[in-house]
């Protein structure tokens, strides 16, 4: 399983919401049968950006990498790393 289409949309929705697109870096790591975990990193000061009040915008981009990762018959997880 590779995660090329979650690890597209997470890439776009995280590189709309802050300044520095290039700082954004998206890690895919495979968890065993059928299972991801994705990293995501931005540039130093903008992680409070894509977390967002409350951890809102945290909580929308990993719903949206949930239905992207059925697409491809994935779970996966996100994780947000300073």
């Amino acid at each position: 399983m590779s995660g090329a289409i979650v690890e597209r949309v997470i890439r776009y929705v995280v590189t709309s919401i802050v300044d520095d697109t290039e700082a954004v870096q998206v890690t895919m790591i495979d968890q065993g049968e059928d299972r991801m975990l994705a990293e995501v990193k931005t540039a130093p000061g903008e992680m409070g950006r894509v977390i967002g009040r409350g951890g809102r915008v945290a909580r929308a981009i990993r719903t949206v990498a949930q239905a992207a990762a059925e697409e491809e018959g994935l779970t996966v997880g996100v994780e947000f790393v300073d």
